[in-house]
């Protein structure tokens, strides 16, 4: 088995995880010589020579018909608004849309931004974890609430943000019964981890919301090694493939628990922590940060099939539930026996 083939590990905060990998991150390939769709040309909404001129541009393409619309909408939207606020932390985003391939019939949509040219992946944690703080500390929700003003997806999953709500919990709770939902649907039927789930969404998420004042904070969602880096020319860190919505601070860095992630060294999550301190209560902070990383890794049991992401929760959601509701888990233990 190579080291970039995820291996269940137990982690350094003695959690079920996966092996963090070793091998440098591929760095993309930049080609001069592309030809575009006729269909493509007439879309973009810049004439062929400002296209072609010395300035360069990132040209991303997806199909998907509805979904892949999604996408490439909720991703140019997503840019937008990180922009807004912190200008350096992710590529310009220029216009998106849509076209016919003439020799096909196939509709495909396209996302046109600023090409920035990368060095080091995963970034410098210092100075990476420090802008991160920064776009989390100065966001504002426009509307004072948790949520987006359009779907963004997670990948090529579409996330539930376009549903302005007052509650972070709401959210949450909404977003991660539909990902149980489209996890059920492509796995099939697994009682005990339904049942389980069901007890996390009944319970243990009121238990760890309840009488706590949060920020809506404009986050990224979807940070990982391959889409942070940076910037060879100015020496900064950025963020691209965004599916922004405003929720809790980077859901306090649940996405970097896994150790399937080199941002899943300390360092990152104890460098963030001094930019951004825990949210109150501080010492259940770990049990949100186990808490939190459900959403993520039910995406990533989506994503990818054969891994064996759903035993980890499992294992994980069981914590939880000791910690809080034993009783109710020793219950539904006793019925799957």
């Amino acid at each position: 088995m190579d080291n970039e083939t995820p291996k269940r590990i137990m982690d350094t905060a003695g959690n079920a995880g996966e092996a963090t990998p070793s091998n440098p991150i591929p760095k993309p390939q930049v080609s001069s010589d592309i030809r575009l769709d006729p269909g493509l040309i007439e879309a973009l909404p810049l004439s062929v020579s400002e296209v072609l001129s010395a300035r360069h541009y990132e040209l991303q393409i997806v199909r998907l018909g509805s979904r892949g619309r999604a996408m490439i909408e909720g991703e140019y939207e997503s840019l937008k608004a990180l922009y807004a606020v912190s200008p350096t932390f992710v590529p310009v985003t220029y216009s998106w849309g849509s076209y016919k391939n003439k020799a096909t019939g196939v509709h495909t949509h396209f996302l046109l931004t600023q090409c920035r040219e990368i060095a080091d992946q995963p970034p410098n944690p210092v100075k990476f974890t420090a802008r991160l703080a920064e776009l989390h500390r100065n966001s504002k929700s426009p509307t004072g609430k948790f949520g987006f003003h359009i779907t963004t997806c997670h990948a090529k999953l579409p996330q539930l943000t376009d549903c302005w709500t007052e509650s972070w919990e709401t959210l949450y709770k909404k977003q991660l019964a539909h990902m149980v939902h489209v996890d059920e649907e492509e796995h099939g039927a697994w009682p005990e981890f339904r049942q389980i789930c069901k007890l996390i969404l009944d319970k243990v998420i009121p238990l760890l919301s309840e009488s706590r004042t949060i920020k809506p904070c404009l986050v990224h969602e979807d940070l990982w090694d391959e889409n942070t880096a940076t910037d060879m020319e100015i020496g900064e860190p950025f963020a691209f493939d965004a599916g922004a919505f405003y929720a809790h601070n980077e859901y306090e860095l649940g996405n970097w628990r896994a150790a399937r992630n080199k941002l899943s060294a300390r360092i990152y999550v104890d460098n963030y922590k001094k930019n951004y301190p825990p949210s109150e209560p501080v010492d259940e902070w770990d049990d949100r940060n186990l808490l939190y990383p459900l959403r993520y890794d039910l995406g990533y049991a989506i994503l990818f099939p054969g891994s064996n992401t759903r035993l980890v929760m499992k294992e994980n959601m069981a914590l939880l539930c000791a910690n809080y509701f034993p009783a109710d888990l020793q219950a539904l233990q006793t019925r799957h026996r």
